[in-house]
């Protein structure tokens, strides 16, 4: 049965009036996609120039390498802005990519050897030399064909209008930014729980290509030329073969508390590791990565959520945590939708919203080392055999069908699907929820499913990516952009470009100097 933490704040946020504050929630995507040329290689080219400045453009980078675009949307209170945003930017894109196209997958098709991938390169300051040693660290850790996989983040925030209001309504009379940060951990907690309902409803990166394993053994089965999958998969991506680091299985890192989290994430950036110092830091003058440390920063821990805050210049992000509180909350359990053009579905949006408000006033006890481990094999078995049709979760260490508990978490979230709809006026989010909630007993539904029938049609995972990629490319083409868009985009490459010689102009000072400074 549902608990939540304050019991009469949901009948109060449901008021049509109260409702209101909601409209103040603060939405934003990042986006990746790989760059491959016309046979799906990954592209060898550099990051386009009219594409601006990757050091400095605020919409439009890229992530760990060279061909591995990333874009960014401004927060925003608008539900339907970030996705019209983030469209804009994939038409302009689109245009400036010659024969080249965007991967519309996930999971990447014909890599090459990791040599082969070239490291994002930023420039010639310090603060760009830091972000390329930081990947060639996780190159020399991880392998660099390991973070050419592509994801989606949700970043998500509440008003400070209704923190005022929950606080009230809880009764507490502590700090404003203690007890946001506090309901946030909440939040990262129950998500933590509950967060393998969003891979099984948009996991779509069920296959891959064979070419992916690069010799390595798996039990993955055969489907087709050169494609392995699992039949009952979502997301390889979030498997033990996709975007995972068994080297920080033994980091320990508490989301109990805001204290917690940052002192763990503190000691990593400051803990030698055994191999990370036998590989070194530095040779003959060259940097290899940032330290020798169980992290570099703390953007290296993955996490199926991250609390987060924009941080100064410099400022190491658990530093500004620490000292300000919890701004946002960043969801990273999205997959590339390969069946649409910008890879992001319109019901991803409403979806992630009304889990999260169920997740934020839900009861959230803290997490135990036993429930930790339980919580990360009921994501395992969704990601790699979620469609099974006799599929057992794990709850307080018994067994439970999935299907059951899975009508029961959108029963939960009902409440706040109708307390969004007040606050917008319209039946958005519950039709929203009782479309997806058809996916659970018809899997078939599933984009992960779609996605593999779609393998089938076409013989391969690559023939599939490739024909959406080509498809996708010739929609965006089509499309026109708006004039005023199309001259704030071409703007804000000619500002990218003037503020990165500006930062290369100025004193950049020893790099020695520099990431000392950032340890601090």
């Amino acid at each position: 049965m549902l608990k939540f933490t304050c019991c009469d704040a949901v009948s109060q946020f449901s008021s049509r009036a109260q409702a209101q504050v909601l409209q103040g929630i603060t939405r934003g995507y990042e986006k990746e996609c790989l760059r491959v040329d016309p046979s799906g290689k990954l592209a060898r080219t550099l990051h386009p120039r009219t594409l601006g400045a990757k050091l400095t453009h605020p919409w439009i980078t890229t992530d760990y390498a060279e061909a591995l675009l990333e874009f960014i949307t401004p927060p925003s209170q608008d539900p339907d802005f970030a996705l019209a945003f983030l469209r804009d930017i994939h038409r302009y894109t689109a245009r400036q990519l010659g024969d080249e196209l965007m991967w519309a997958s996930s999971m990447p098709c014909v890599l090459g050897q990791d040599t082969d991938i070239a490291l994002a390169d930023y420039g010639n300051s310090n603060a760009a030399r830091f972000k390329h040693v930081y990947r060639e660290g996780l190159g020399l850790r991880y392998g660099r064909q390991m973070q050419t996989i592509a994801g989606v983040h949700y970043n998500w925030s509440l008003p400070q209008e209704f923190w005022l209001a929950l606080q009230d309504c809880c009764n507490n009379h502590g700090p404003l930014k203690d007890f946001i940060s506090e309901r946030y951990f909440d939040l990262i907690r129950n998500f933590l729980r509950y967060g393998w309902l969003a891979p099984y409803l948009f996991g779509a990166s069920p296959a891959i290509c064979k070419s992916f394993l690069q010799g390595r053994k798996s039990d993955l089965q055969e489907l087709g030329s050169g494609t392995l999958y699992y039949p009952h998969a979502t997301s390889l991506r979030m498997s033990d073969l996709g975007y995972q680091n068994r080297a920080q299985a033994n980091l320990q890192v508490s989301f109990n508390s805001l204290a917690d989290y940052t002192d763990a994430l503190e000691r990593a950036i400051r803990t030698p590791d055994p191999f990370y110092q036998e590989l070194g830091v530095q040779h003959d003058g060259q940097w290899k990565q940032l330290n020798a440390n169980l992290l570099q920063i703390e953007n290296e821990f993955y996490a199926a959520m991250r609390p987060k805050r924009v941080s100064r210049t410099g400022q190491r992000p658990a530093k500004a945590l620490r000292s300000e509180g919890v701004e946002y909350v960043e969801m990273r359990l999205y997959d590339l939708n390969p069946m649409e053009a910008i890879g992001i579905a319109p019901e991803q949006g409403p979806f992630a919203d009304v889990l999260l408000l169920m997740c934020l006033f839900r009861e959230s006890p803290p997490i135990s080392e036993r429930e930790q481990a339980e919580n990360a094999e009921n994501k395992r078995r969704v990601v790699s055999r979620g469609r099974q049709n006799d599929l057992q979760l794990l709850v307080h260490n018994r067994e439970q069908a999935f299907r059951p508990l899975a009508h029961e978490l959108f029963d939960d979230m009902a409440p706040f699907a109708a307390m969004l709809d007040a606050a917008y006026g319209n039946q958005r989010y519950s039709q929203t929820l009782q479309t997806l909630r058809l996916r659970i007993d018809q899997p078939e539904l599933t984009p992960s499913a779609q996605v593999l029938a779609g393998v089938r049609r076409q013989g391969s995972f690559y023939a599939y990516a490739m024909d959406l990629s080509r498809q996708h490319k010739a929609s965006l083409l089509a499309e026109p952009i708006a004039a005023q868009t199309l001259t704030q985009l071409e703007q804000s490459v000619r500002d990218s470009l003037a503020q990165q010689t500006q930062i290369e102009a100025a004193p950049q000072g020893p790099f020695e100097d520099y990431v000392a400074a950032y340890y601090a």
